[in-house]
């Protein structure tokens, strides 16, 4: 039986500026759903600008992805490409969304 080298764990391949890049889309991700949060707890528009919130935390969501895709973390291309397929076929998922808007 032969054995299979020791790898390090994947987490130790990353660089500094890989682990980095990945934690601010972590942390931006976790902002957008706490607004989420407060949206489904309090509406868009309670006594705080819900909306907005979510508007400004889901643009901070997209820089993350954004600079992904510039440093070649991940491929932008094929990022579109899942999310054109995701909306010709995620619609089977959504009750409510109708065809209007």
């Amino acid at each position: 039986m032969t054995s299979m080298p020791h790898l390090p764990p994947p987490v130790l391949t990353l660089t500094n500026a890989e682990r980095e890049r990945l934690a601010i889309l972590i942390e931006e991700m976790g902002e957008a759903a706490q607004a989420a949060g407060k949206i489904l707890r309090h509406g868009y528009d309670s006594q705080m600008d819900n909306r907005a919130d979510l508007e400004r935390e889901l643009g901070d969501v997209y820089n993350s992805i954004k600079m992904l895709c510039h440093y070649d973390d991940v491929d932008e291309a094929k990022i579109c490409a899942r999310q054109e397929e995701k909306a010709r076929t995620g619609k089977q998922w959504h009750h409510f969304q109708g065809d209007t808007k």
